[in-house]
């Protein structure tokens, strides 16, 4: 019902003219100008490169992530060594990181690939060291007593015990990784829905750019709910197991 409310809104205060067409399309010309796209290919050519650029930087930035939030976990030295840095890179906004990535990588996939990974690294690094620091001491000294190594720890322990909150930080990393695309695709400008987004503004095309920014809410919703599907799957096979023990 609020959404409903929202559009009989949004269409009244446009179609009485107390807004401006051309600064609050109708919700039907937002249709049509998706419907439109749709039928051009629009939607299948540059959302696959989005989603392309976010899945190669989630990787990339879990790639790093999950070792360095262990070893964060693990040593109070290394933790007291990179905290402070890593808390600090937080304060350089992604948006003046893509220049320079461009100026290095040049242009195409790795500068928005690497551009979606420095963003989606943090809160997958915070997420992993604190899934770690969580678990019970007692069940990790237990396990030492029975002769666990550091990687059988890992495996059959930590790992399990910690994923629920690693998953929650990957969650949130996969709609930032779409934000981190459409970042690194506004500096290169023409590819994926960050690109379209500039030429649909360039044209002056307002409905396209309300079309477009549904789009990446439809992308950004399908895979937050596939995240969201892995966890449930975790934690749905994990009581299976605790109820067949």
């Amino acid at each position: 019902m609020v959404g409903v409310f929202i559009l009989l809104l949004w269409q009244g205060s446009t179609q009485s003219g107390a807004v401006s067409p051309y600064l609050l399309p109708t919700p039907g010309a937002v249709v049509q100008s998706f419907v439109t796209a749709w039928q051009a290919g629009l939607w299948l050519t540059y959302g696959l490169t989005t989603l392309q650029e976010s899945l190669a930087g989630l990787a990339l930035g879990a790639l790093v992530a999950l070792p360095l939030g262990y070893a964060l976990a693990s040593s109070r030295w290394i933790a007291a060594a990179l905290e402070p840095y890593l808390a600090a890179s937080q304060a350089i906004p992604a948006v003046a990181l893509a220049p320079l990535l461009v100026l290095w990588l040049g242009y195409g996939l790795p500068p928005v690939a690497l551009l979606c990974a420095l963003i989606v690294f943090f809160p997958m690094v915070v997420n992993t060291t604190l899934g770690l620091r969580q678990l019970d001491r007692d069940i990790l000294n237990a396990a030492r007593v029975d002769g666990a190594g550091r990687w059988s720890l890992l495996w059959n322990i930590q790992a399990p015990l910690a994923l629920p909150t690693v998953l929650a930080g990957l969650r949130t990393s996969v709609a930032l990784s779409v934000t981190g695309a459409v970042v690194g695709e506004f500096v290169l400008g023409d590819q994926g829905l960050g690109g379209l987004l500039t030429i649909a503004r360039g044209n002056f095309d307002t409905p396209l750019v309300f079309a477009t920014l549904f789009t990446l809410a439809l992308l950004t919703a399908a895979l937050y709910g596939c995240a969201r599907l892995v966890e449930m799957f975790y934690a749905r096979t994990v009581l299976d197991a605790s109820e067949a023990h």
